[in-house]
């Protein structure tokens, strides 16, 4: 036996708040929404993963060291896209070798996102 690769990440959202959910994903993130017709969750792809929304009654949210970490492509862009929806940004945790950031989903989950830094200036030997 061994583990291939992760199928879906499952994430909690307050029920009723599936429109700016929807739009933080899709829009915002450029996920591809799957429409499934089984149950509520909203469910969007990333690369060959799902990340699988679930509304739930009684949320509550997740503690602050757990998060989601996306690598991504043109991270810029992704940055100025996020600014330009005024979403606060958390930029001072920095990781030799990668261009980062953090921001939360209207959920309140903490998600990151990474680039590898290709400025040879920036990482550090």
């Amino acid at each position: 036996m061994s583990i291939q690769s992760i199928n879906h990440v499952q994430l909690p959202f307050p029920a009723g708040a599936e429109a700016p959910i929807r739009r933080f994903y899709s829009s915002l993130l450029g996920l591809p929404e799957v429409r499934l017709n089984a149950g509520k969750a909203l469910r969007f792809v990333a690369g060959t993963q799902r990340i699988d929304l679930v509304p739930t009654e009684h949320w509550q949210p997740v503690p602050a060291v757990s998060h989601l970490a996306f690598e991504v492509q043109d991270l810029p862009a992704l940055r100025h896209r996020l600014l330009q929806a005024e979403l606060p940004l958390v930029e001072n945790r920095a990781l030799p070798g990668y261009l980062r950031f953090y921001v939360k989903d209207p959920a309140g989950n903490q998600l990151e996102f990474l680039e590898p830094d290709n400025d040879p200036q920036e990482i550090s030997p």
